[in-house]
Parts: structure tokens; sequence; C-alpha cells
């Protein structure tokens, strides 16, 4: 049994662990399909790049809006697929290619599970089974998605979020199942690509965890753009490929020619056999980790999706950072802080959050006021002709702290930026609207408005001459 020093789970956010500094080890990256993860081969880079072609294909045929004439046309689907997963798929290969040529790493192309403390074996496609053993083992082998019973039962086709955005051609009817933030992107993305989109969630409104202002706005706008079903549940798929019938829980029946599952991801520790080495998980399957990423068994960390309460790209890639500083300093351990996580949604318009919601205010009777500020209400906003975003900050009457902010418009993903740093370095409300200059006529004015208003008896004036 070959030993090594260090075995890397997962080459994602977990191939991130190792650079130069590991040098003097012997180091093993275990890697059961795609090398650079969910997140650049099926997940946050794909849909984004896709997401970003919808956009341009909205704003062409909006332009007149803005008295531009702008011809007909649309998305060449697969020319556009072909531009993103040439260059993603690129990058795949470059990052595996690059890992094997390093001196200090092996790299194994199989699926790990462990068959004692620290020792694994890997089914290799390639071969024959082989085992190793290793003084520290990180788990990053990540999520996949979730699949329900009415679709697992069945023997009809279906998609998820890894394979939809590499098919051939999009279909002329898509049904979704699921009303989250995956759902919402790539049913923009289908739509600006020709699809009639039917949204089946079992909420009343869509994105539901985020702060109820934007659920209820983000709702109402897209029901002229797709049919929704919602407070409804799937309870049976029949008909044939390419000719679906969805039954719901009311009776009700909807058509579509392909079905795409998007409510939600699992963590893959169920195929690790995690308890023979003794770490421990939760009861949704997420491995148990301390503020150090160290889980319950000895020499094992674990990152990403697999373990976080926070399954995002930038969440796994900080915990790949503390991590890979744990693994070599054992005796000065730095923690993780999943506290005031940003997000955002890219779809039209975006949506960004960080900190709390209202509902969330609510739930702790915490005192607070807010703040709310539409594009419609600043000159640039003006120049968008944008009639529906908005920035919306909640803080604590007393101190100003602020508690959570939330923004629906355009760029909104970059607009979240100064709300996250002022409540991350614990900047207040006024401080935020008073100290920096804000450019006028930007759209960050969207955000200097919402502090403004805020009632906070802090001596903020909404109606000051900027």
């Amino acid at each position: 049994m070959r030993h090594h020093d260090l075995v890397v789970i997962g080459a994602g956010s977990g191939n991130a662990v190792v650079d130069d500094a590991f040098a003097d080890l012997d180091v093993a990256i275990v890697e059961e399909r795609w090398f650079g993860g969910t997140c650049l081969n099926a997940g946050c880079i794909p849909s984004k790049m896709l997401a970003y072609t919808a956009q341009v294909a909205r704003t062409v045929r909006e332009a007149g809006t803005h008295d531009v004439d702008a011809g007909p046309g649309g998305v060449r689907w697969r020319a556009a697929r072909d531009r993103v997963f040439r260059r993603l798929d690129t990058e795949r290969e470059k990052g595996r290619k690059g890992r094997e040529g390093q001196d200090f790493i092996t790299v194994y192309e199989g699926r790990a599970r462990f068959t004692g403390p620290r020792i694994l074996r890997i089914e290799r496609s390639d071969g024959g089974p082989l085992d190793i053993s290793a003084d520290q083992v990180v788990v990053a082998a990540g999520g996949r998605p979730l699949v329900p019973p009415p679709v697992a039962d069945s023997a009809l086709p279906y998609e998820t979020s890894d394979t939809v955005m590499r098919l051939d051609d999009p279909p002329g009817r898509l049904a979704i199942l699921g009303g989250g933030y995956i759902a919402a992107e790539l049913a923009e993305v289908f739509a600006a690509a020709g699809s009639a989109i039917t949204i089946v969630e079992k909420e009343r409104r869509l994105l539901g965890p985020q702060d109820e202002t934007v659920t209820d706005r983000f709702t109402e706008l897209v029901r002229s753009r797709y049919d929704l079903r919602l407070g409804r549940e799937l309870t049976r798929v029949g008909g044939r490929p390419g000719a679906l019938r969805l039954t719901l829980d009311d009776g009700s029946t909807a058509e579509a020619d392909m079905l795409l599952v998007a409510v939600g991801r699992i963590p893959n520790s169920d195929r690790l056999d995690l308890e023979t080495a003794g770490v421990a998980t939760h009861d949704d399957g997420r491995v148990i980790v301390d503020r150090c990423q160290r889980t319950s068994a000895e020499g094992v960390f674990a990152l990403g999706d697999i373990c976080s309460p926070v399954p995002l790209k930038h969440v796994a890639n900080r915990e790949a950072e503390v991590v890979a500083h744990n693994l070599r300093h054992p005796d000065d351990l730095i923690t993780c802080d999943h506290e005031r996580v940003p997000a955002a949604v890219f779809t039209q318009p975006q949506i960004a959050a960080v900190g709390l919601t209202e509902q969330e205010c609510r739930d702790r009777r915490a005192d607070y006021a807010v703040g709310t500020a539409g594009y419609a209400d600043t000159a640039y906003g003006w120049a968008m002709e944008d009639t529906t975003g908005f920035c919306k900050v909640l803080a604590e009457p007393e101190s100003g702290r602020l508690l959570g902010a939330h923004v629906m418009g355009a760029q909104a993903s970059t607009l979240i930026q100064p709300l996250v740093l002022a409540l991350a370095l614990g900047i207040d409300a006024a401080t935020l609207a008073r100290s920096p200059y804000w450019i006028h006529p930007a759209l960050t004015e969207v955000v200097e408005n919402a502090l403004l208003d805020l009632d906070l008896g802090l001596g903020l004036n909404p109606d000051l001459d900027r």
C-alpha cells in the first residue's frame, strides 16, 4: 500500500489547498470526475457565462426602450455553448495536466472511499482498485443535484444542472422543478435561447430564502415570462421522452419536452464510507467540522459543499485557505467565519444579499429600521429606464449597525459590495453614508439613498443636496 503525507479527495476547491508550500511533502489528489469541480464544469462559471449571454440577448430585444433599432435574432445556442465549454474544458485539462506535471503530486482518477482511519480505496476507471494511506486527509468531494422520488422513480429522462448546459439544442418547452437560485438562473438562460418555461415550485414564491421584498417583487416580475405553478408539488412524471406530462398535487398537469430538476443539492458524503474513518456527519449528510475545518477523525479535514453550511464557491475557497494554513501550522490554527456571507443570483434582474432578511429580523424579535431606495430615483436609473430595481438595508435603530442588505436590479452583485464591507468591518450606516464620496450620477447612489432612508435618529438627511 502506497503511503502519502497528504491526500486531497476532490479537485474543486480542494485543489486550491495545495500550493508550492507543500512541495516538501508527498501529496496525492483524487478526483472522480472533473478537475476544477462543479463550479468550473457545471456550476458557477458556465451558468454565469450563459446568463450574461442571456442578458445581452434581452438588452438587444428591449433596445427599443432606449430608442435604439435592433434587428431580430436570438441566441445561437450551439455556438454559445461551444464558446463557453471550449474555454472551460481547456481550463480543466490545463489544471489536471499542471498537477500531473508537479513532482510532489500524484493524481489518481477514480472514486475514493475510506476503508479505515486515513486509509482509502480508489476505484479506478482505467484499472483495478488501489489502496493508499496518508498522515492527513482533506475531504473535499463536493455535492450533487438532489433528484426527488417522483422523478427518480420514473423511467423517463430528465436533466440536472450537471447536464443541461451541455445540450445540443434547447427544448421548445422546458419544465423546471424547483424555484431556487439554480432554477431561476437556468430559466433565464433557456428562455433567452427560445424555450417556453414552466416552473413547478412547492413554495408560493420563488427564491424563498431571499428577503421577502425580493421574493415578492421577483416572483411578480417573472409571471409574465414563465408559466408559474407555485404552491404545487410534482406527484408523477408521465408521457414519453420528448413529450412529458407532469402531474401536480392538485390534479393539474403541465406538458414539456424536457424536465430540468433543480430542487437543491446534497453532499457526496454517502459515497465515502466515512463511518469507517471515524468521520461524523450531520443528519443532512454534511460532514461535521469545527471552525478550523477539522472533522471528528484525527488528521482529517473537510471543506466545501460536503460540509459547509453555506455551499457557495467563495465560501469553499475561504475554507480551503483555512485548511491549507492549518495543515502546515498545527500550532497556529486559524478559523473560518460563516457569518455575513454575501450571495448573488444572476437572473434578470440580478439579486444580491448579505446578512439578515427582514423576516429573520422579525423572527429574532430584533429592533430594526428599514431603508429603501429605487433605481428609478437615481439619475443613472433614469438613464437605464429602470423602474423595478431597488436597494433595501436593515439596521439597528440605536447604533446604526447594519444587519442586512438586499439589492435587486442591474449589477446587484457589484452594488452589494460596499454593504458587505460595512457588515464585515463594523461600519455603521451613518459612517458609510456620510464619510465616503458617492460618485454622481453612478448607480451606487441607490445604495447611498437606501442608507439615508434609514430612520436612525443619527442626523441623516435624505433630502440633503448632494
